[in-house]
């Protein structure tokens, strides 16, 4: 067996990472890293350097990892920048990095790919494979971000401290229509949820869906402006850059879903989302002013209302955002895995996250108590 690093997805051939993938899960398909490459978002320059990783038995392969080196924490959503910041401090270096993610994308999902989801071996080749290349090209770490729960064992084992933190989800209940969703609510949290979407209505604003294959260059130039601004009130700009948005309707035609939020036939906000076969996650939302309960309308109501009608069984909306709860989205534990070159530095991170492990565990049963469901309601 042989482990090798490629500087481009491109180099490694589509099928066989795709079959790696399974699941039509969007952010790890070799189309939609290849497109984040090509145009430039995903780079050097930017400071994602591709550094994939590939197992091969014989001519077979067997598993894989995506992979970046980094010269920063932007577009991670794990935040280390304390971290960093105490490095500097102490007269080290925390940049360059390894990162095993999905770039500008908090979704959780594998990080080692294999053939087999039961190959532990694998597993932990494609680990220690990693841990190997950061001592050997001088990077102060390696971190595994928004893992599977399953992956969580081999990475504890392989010596990589865990870290716990969480997001809001949606879980379909086989609800036929909305309004079975807002059944399961209380009487003063369903009343606040159907005024939400009556504010929008009666601001005339009315919504389509379009999927990739029917979005051309100009309406993605039209809502990469109003991503763009809305980016700009925060004093940033989008992650992905215009070209990148382009080439999803011919990369992704079955994987993108856009709702465009018109008033007047006047685009007025849209929200960007990807999907799976099971699952909807939605990434991005622009708007060109301030409308009332428009964002959570657009972002969070019709991304449920397509997934009642389309069957999918979850939702995720993004990270953070605790008004997410009053839609109806529950908290769930997310993790990431990190391995520290510094011992001394390793062993004061572990017993920061130990502590805030035992934080978030206290914060995520805050929240449970708050959800807008009736008592009795078991929500995942």
């Amino acid at each position: 067996m042989k482990v090798t690093v490629h500087d481009s997805i491109a180099a490694i051939p589509a099928g066989e990472w795709d079959a790696l993938v399974g699941n039509g899960y969007p952010f790890l398909s070799h189309a939609f890293l290849e497109l984040a490459e090509r145009t430039g978002s995903v780079s050097p320059d930017a400071g994602w350097s591709p550094k994939h990783l590939v197992l091969r038995d014989g001519n077979t392969l067997r598993a894989a990892m995506p992979l970046y080196e980094k010269t920063h924490s932007w577009g991670e959503f794990v935040f280390d920048w304390a971290w960093a910041q105490a490095y500097q401090q102490a007269g080290f270096d925390y940049y360059p990095k390894l990162v095993s993610a999905v770039p500008f994308t908090p979704a959780p999902s594998s990080r080692m790919l294999r053939a087999d989801a039961r190959d532990d071996e694998a597993a932990t080749i494609l680990v220690e494979a990693a841990t190997e290349l950061a001592r050997e090209t001088g990077c102060s770490s390696f971190h595994v971000l928004f893992p599977t729960d399953d992956e969580i064992p081999a990475l504890e084992q392989a010596g990589l401290l865990i870290r716990k933190d969480c997001q809001f989800h949606w879980h379909n209940r086989d609800y036929q229509t909305f309004d079975d969703f807002l059944a399961t609510f209380t009487s003063a949290k369903r009343k606040k949820a159907r005024r939400d979407r009556r504010r929008v209505a009666e601001q005339g604003i009315r919504f389509r869906r379009l999927r990739g294959s029917e979005i051309d260059a100009e309406t993605w130039s039209n809502v990469y402006s109003l991503i763009a601004r809305t980016f700009m009130l925060r004093g940033s700009l989008p992650y992905f850059n215009q070209a990148f948005f382009e080439g999803l309707s011919d990369r992704l035609p079955d994987n993108v879903l856009v709702i465009i939020a018109e008033q007047s036939d006047r685009m007025i906000a849209a929200a960007v989302f990807f999907e799976s076969d099971t699952t909807l996650y939605g990434r991005y939302w622009g708007s060109d002013g301030h409308y009332d309960a428009l964002h959570f309308e657009t972002c969070y109501y019709q991304g449920i209302d397509y997934c009642i009608e389309t069957g999918k069984q979850c939702f995720e909306p993004g990270t953070q955002g605790e008004h997410k709860v009053a839609r109806g989205f529950v908290p769930v534990t997310t993790w990431s895995a990190h391995w520290l070159a510094h011992p001394e530095f390793a062993s004061a991170i572990e017993r920061y996250l130990d502590e805030e492990g035992r934080h978030i565990d206290r914060y995520m049963d805050t929240i449970d108590a708050h959800t807008p469901y009736k008592s009795g309601e078991d929500q995942p």
